[in-house]
C-alpha cells in the first residue's frame, strides 16, 4: 500500500487541478476550489488503474477528507 503522501501525489495527477492546491491527509474535499464530478470521476480512475481497487460515488460520497479516501486503499 502507499504512503498517504504518495496517494495525495496521485490524487492530485487524477483530478489535474488547474490552480495549484496544497493539500494535506486532513483537506476536505469540497474545500477544493476545482472539485467537481470530473475530479471525482479521475480519483475513480485512479482507485482502478493504479490501485486495482473499484470505489463508486457513495464511496466519494461518504468521504469528506483525503485521509477518508486513502483508507478506501484498505
Amino acid at each position: 500500500m502507499p504512503t498517504i503522501e504518495q496517494f495525495i501525489e496521485n490524487f492530485l495527477i487524477a483530478v489535474d487541478f488547474q490552480t495549484p492546491v496544497d493539500v494535506k491527509p486532513e483537506t476536505e474535499l469540497l474545500s477544493l476550489p476545482e472539485w467537481d464530478s470530473l475530479a471525482a470521476l479521475g480519483v475513480i480512475v485512479m482507485f482502478d488503474v493504479d490501485y486495482g481497487k473499484v470505489i463508486v460515488a457513495d464511496d466519494l460520497k461518504n468521504s469528506a477528507t483525503l485521509a477518508d479516501l486513502y483508507k478506501l486503499l484498505g
